[in-house]
């Protein structure tokens, strides 16, 4: 708001509020919310699990295999249950088998602490050593991104 005075000198004096540095603030204040927020929502990790180049046998793995998919779906050898039948089912299989190994397969889009929990589970339940399993290859090998031209 502008006021008008009267000066002895005969002239008008103008009091403007300067809002400058209000708004460079609420600019400061808009970026640090930008960039804070872009940052929560990516903080979601996914499992990429490693490229094997060996060639495909039909040798079933050495262990057992724990297999969690995309849509939360989790398997002991082919066989379903859910999270809270998971330690004991484990237990079990592992004091019938000779290697006291649990084989992780995991769906490219399982988040990295769903995998951290389940074997973690699987260490609970007397698993010695945990393998995590690989995709195959294309033949002709190379994970890497293709390299082009000259």
């Amino acid at each position: 708001m502008a006021m008008m005075k009267k000066a002895k000198g005969g002239g008008a004096v103008f009091a403007d509020i300067n809002i400058t540095p209000l708004t460079d603030i609420f600019l400061v204040l808009l970026i640090i919310f930008m960039v804070t927020t872009a940052v929560t929502i990516e903080s979601a990790a996914h499992v990429d699990l490693p490229k094997a180049e060996a060639p495909t046998t039909d040798i079933k793995p050495k262990g057992i295999v724990v297999t969690y998919t995309s849509d939360h779906t989790i398997m002991v050898n082919d066989k379903g249950v859910t999270e809270a039948e998971l330690v004991p089912t484990l237990h079990t299989a592992l004091q019938n088998s000779t290697d006291k190994i649990v084989v992780f397969q995991g769906d490219p889009k399982v988040i990295l602490g769903d995998m951290v929990r389940i074997l973690d589970l699987a260490k609970s339940a007397g698993a010695e050593a945990i393998a995590i399993a690989v995709s195959q290859l294309p033949p002709g090998g190379g994970g890497g991104a293709p390299s082009g031209g000259a």
